[in-house]
């Protein structure tokens, strides 16, 4: 693996730790796609420090757990702003 590629991967999963962010929120930061991602905190992270993956893993697995409930509030929040308007 690249250097770059490794010090990508160190940075994002620490970003997502750090501030318990969503690989959607992730991917605007370092202004990547979602899918590179994605495969950097669940593929090459493992490969790079076992640690890491773990706790980002753990975040990550919480926000998937929770995300229906955001999008129910999303759409909750649309519809009052159209009824409003």
């Amino acid at each position: 693996m690249k250097d770059y590629i490794e010090d990508r991967v160190i940075e994002i999963s620490q970003y997502i730790i750090d501030n318990n962010s969503t690989v959607r929120a992730a991917a605007k930061v370092f202004n990547v796609s979602k899918s590179t991602v994605h495969k950097d905190v669940h593929e090459r992270l493992l490969t790079v420090n076992r640690d890491l993956y773990r706790r980002c893993k753990a975040i990550l697995d919480k926000n998937k757990a929770e995300r229906h409930i955001r999008g129910g509030m999303a759409t909750k929040e649309k519809y009052l702003s159209q009824r409003v308007n």
